[in-house]
């Protein structure tokens, strides 16, 4: 029981299970059906589920049936309208074929033109696209056109900024055409060539600012002399009514006139045209000259290239060529002031376009660089000017040169250069400069002392004896009261020698001007240089006519005279350099000139030349004595050769009386002295053995004579002792034989 209740149970189970599964089949869709048949087969009674789907199929089956059984008399109504519809519709096919037939025949023209029209705006499409491609295209032909024009008029920094826009702008628009790659590939020539002709003016430029550096140079000093003369006009402003002259109103200082002559013109390698500026036109700046823009172009150029260093390489490499040759003197520089002048114009044509490329360019050049040149230029020159102005013998000249190294220093310092050893050197050159001056000075007195007369210069009318006295400080009370006609005490040659000195004091004073020394060191230099004038120059001049052999005894008196008015003057020289320096006598370390001494040794030397020359005269007359020692006859005179003797003496002392009183006494003296020995040595000569009483009788008259003769300058009981006592010892002698 319990068996078949759980059999029935497990019946009802199954089948209300099939059921589900049938509801489920009916109810969801064909596609998701997999999974329910599945689990139908997955069971064990697959069998008992197809029964129970055919029981359902045969359901439904009747259900259909009745349904179509129900609906069939509309069917056969369906198909009998149907069947009347499908004449109509032949009939309809028919006009449709008919009416297409006819179409297609009126169509065919249509369709031809269609496709024309078809043909055609597939040819307006291709226009429109070729013509957007050439618009893509013509900017890139234009510019490679304006590329090779700005290549073509020499324009290479604007062809190089159109080749950059060309590159990286316009190519890449079209960089599948093949005339684009083309292009790419020239582009890397086109910059070489842009490089070697930019180049190429660069060279130009250089080769042309070397030809034409004096010409900037001579402009830019041109322009430092302009602005040195109007500092100069500036100082002098407010000096005027001052009681004391300044150095400019002594004597006129030397005004170095620069000539100028232009260049071509040479606009493309970087030298503008200039024409003569006159005298009182504003001289154009240097920097004026030049046309710098090849250097900027080509350092633009090499910039945008990346290669500006090999460009700064290459400038400073040339450039130091050229400054080497620019400071090779010439060797007939020493020569002219012109060598001179060109030389320092180069140098200063050389610097000038450096400062200016150092001030416009950022880096091309550098301050290094550029006092690394300075500093080889300033060696070089230094020793040129040492070695070339060493053969100057010309002061002059060497004058000139000094004013033109003060022009090309103070030019260069304008520009910032320092230019202290130039100063420097010229200190140098002024030592030459004064062994220069000697030697023109020695024969300046060789002159005027060869071309004196040595006789005291006459005046007959008061406007010749201003005139002398205006030449020379001299001051006497008594020439003054005298009549005319009326004569100095001294020689024409005291007058001039002392205005050659002063020339000679002014010739130093022009070398000192403008060298920025103070006025101490210009008094000692002045001082300097005249005393080796004084003691020198000019007394080896007055030595040298002392020592001449033909000088007579007039003129050695003469020379006493003068050297003892200019020995007075000295004072006055010392006023004038005091006047023209500003510095005190008093002043500490100034030096003291030595005219005194010199004009006292020649006034020595003359004295001395005297006692030699009135002793050889007296010899002469001695020679000239004839003594019979053998004789016997006595006669009642001194002998001829003695009277005229003694008349020589006498008018020899006569010109003595414008000596000074000592010079005259020991002229006097030394003359008796070497007349009694030489009237000693006649009597002891070895060749007189012996004598006779007549002979010794005449020589002591001789000697009686000697012993009267007069000498004017001592007074008269001092003549009469003294000039016994030179010819005590004869007359003792002669009264022993």
């Amino acid at each position: 029981m319990e068996r078949g209740k759980m059999a029935e149970a497990e019946s009802l189970e199954s089948a209300a299970e099939h059921e589900r599964i049938l509801r489920e089949i009916e109810s969801t869709d064909t596609a998701c059906i997999g999974p329910t048949l599945r689990s139908v087969y997955d069971g064990e009674e697959h069998g008992r589920f197809m029964e129970k789907l055919e029981t359902r199929i045969r359901n439904h089956d009747r259900e259909i049936e009745k349904m179509c059984n129900f609906h069939y008399q509309g069917f056969v109504d369906s198909i009998t309208e149907l069947l009347k519809v499908r004449g109509e519709a032949q009939k309809l096919k028919n006009q449709v074929t008919d009416t297409n037939r006819k179409l297609q025949q009126e169509g065919k023209e249509l369709v031809i033109a269609m496709e024309e029209l078809k043909q055609c705006r597939l040819q307006q499409r291709n226009i429109s696209a070729t013509v957007d491609k050439l618009m893509l295209c013509l900017p890139v032909l234009e510019m490679y056109s304006k590329l090779r024009d700005q290549m073509k008029t020499k324009r290479h920094y604007p062809a190089l900024k159109t080749l950059e826009h060309l590159e990286h702008t316009y190519l890449p628009q079209v960089s599948h055409y093949r005339f684009c790659k083309v292009m790419v590939d020239n582009i890397p020539k086109l910059r070489e060539e842009i490089k070697d002709v930019s180049m190429s003016d660069l060279k130009d430029f250089l080769e042309s600012i070397r030809k034409h550096s004096d010409k900037i140079g001579e402009t830019a000093m041109k322009q430092a002399q302009q602005q040195r003369n109007l500092d100069n006009i500036v100082l002098q402003q407010p000096r005027i009514g001052s009681k004391r002259k300044s150095k400019k109103d002594v004597y006129t200082i030397f005004d170095t006139e620069m000539e100028s002559t232009s260049p071509k013109s040479e606009q493309d390698s970087g030298i503008l045209d200039v024409e003569d500026e006159e005298d009182d036109e504003e001289v154009p700046g240097a920097q004026d000259l030049v046309d710098f823009s090849p250097v900027y172009r080509c350092l633009h150029i090499y910039s945008v290239l990346g290669a500006r260093e090999t460009f700064e390489n290459y400038y400073r490499k040339q450039r130091r060529k050229q400054a080497r040759l620019v400071l090779q003197p010439p060797s007939n520089m020493h020569e002219t002031l012109d060598g001179y002048r060109k030389y320092f114009n180069q140098i200063v044509g050389f610097f000038v376009v450096e400062d200016h490329i150092l001030h416009t360019t950022q880096g091309l050049v550098n301050r290094a660089y550029i006092d690394e040149l300075w500093e080889m230029a300033l060696s070089k020159t230094i020793a040129a000017l040492r070695t070339h102005s060493s053969y100057c013998s010309d002061p002059n000249l060497v004058l000139d040169l000094k004013n033109l190294i003060v022009l090309f220093a103070d030019t260069l310092q304008v520009y910032g250069f320092p230019v202290n050893q130039l100063f420097d050197m010229l200190l140098e050159i002024r030592d030459q400069y004064s062994e220069t001056l000697l030697k023109k000075w020695a024969g300046i007195f060789r002159n005027i002392l060869d071309s004196d007369n040595y006789s005291p210069i006459p005046v007959t009318t008061e406007d010749m004896y201003k005139k002398v006295v205006g030449q020379f400080p001299f001051q006497d009370t008594e020439l003054e009261k005298q009549p005319f006609p009326k004569k100095f005490p001294f020689s024409e040659f005291v007058p001039k020698v002392y205005n050659q000195i002063k020339e000679f004091i002014y010739a130093c004073l022009k070398f000192s001007e403008d060298l920025h020394l103070s006025s101490t060191e210009v008094d000692d230099m002045i001082r300097k240089s005249t005393n080796l004038l004084l003691t020198r120059t000019l007394s080896n001049s007055l030595q040298n006519v002392i020592k001449r052999k033909n000088i007579g005894l007039t003129e050695l008196v003469q020379i006493i005279i003068n050297t003892t008015h200019l020995e007075k003057s000295c004072k006055y020289l010392e006023e004038f350099i005091t006047n023209i320096t500003n510095v005190l006598p008093e002043t500490v370390h100034t030096t003291k000139l030595y005219g005194t001494t010199t004009f006292k040794d020649a006034r020595h030397a003359a004295e001395e030349e005297i006692y030699t020359n009135l002793n050889q005269k007296i010899d002469q007359f001695l020679q000239l004595a004839d003594y019979d020692w053998m004789t016997g006859d006595l006669d009642n005179k001194a002998s001829d050769y003695l009277i005229d003797l003694i008349a020589f003496l006498r008018s020899t002392f006569a010109v003595f009386t414008h000596l000074p009183g000592k010079v005259a006494q020991t002229a006097c003296m030394s003359a008796c002295k070497h007349l009694a020995t030489s009237l000693m040595q006649l009597l002891l000569e070895a060749e007189v053995r012996q004598l006779t009483l007549g002979a010794l009788q005449q020589f002591n008259l001789d000697v009686r004579e000697c012993e009267s003769f007069p000498c004017p300058f001592f007074k008269d009981d001092q003549s009469s002792e003294l000039r016994k006592l030179p010819f005590m010892g004869t007359y003792a002698s002669a009264e022993l034989v």
